[in-house]
């Protein structure tokens, strides 16, 4: 399986239910297919860098994955039908970069040791 990181911009008219509603649905279809989700980033509500379907504004949400191909194929026709994704973009991570992920990923998750005391002088 390989590493790979999808940005999707979803519709800034979607309430903030419908949001968490659409960031959850797109985590199930990639777990349905195999993949696995191990990073997701809520980037909010930011300006796009041009204008999309009338809209200026979109929220941004990043995926950092692990899946076969099969996956992200499916992934991707899923974002061609779904209505409040304006735009996605899925890309590979080099092995470099995988390695990278994992490593802020195991170091996310390993307990952080209690800082040591000052000491009084």
């Amino acid at each position: 399986m390989n590493y790979y990181e999808n940005t999707v911009i979803l519709d800034d008219t979607l309430s903030e239910e419908d949001l968490r509603a659409a960031i959850e649905k797109i985590k199930g279809v990639m777990q349905d297919a195999g993949g696995q989700i191990v990073k997701t980033d809520e980037w909010g509500m930011r300006k796009l860098a041009y204008e999309l379907n009338k809209r200026k504004r979109g929220f941004y949400v990043l995926y950092s994955l692990k899946a076969p191909s099969s996956a992200i194929q499916r992934l991707e026709e899923f974002y061609k039908i779904y209505d409040p994704v304006m735009k996605h973009m899925v890309i590979r991570l080099e092995k470099k970069q995988a390695r990278a992920l994992e490593a802020s990923i195991q170091a996310a998750a390993a307990p952080s040791e209690p800082a040591p005391e000052e000491k009084a002088q």
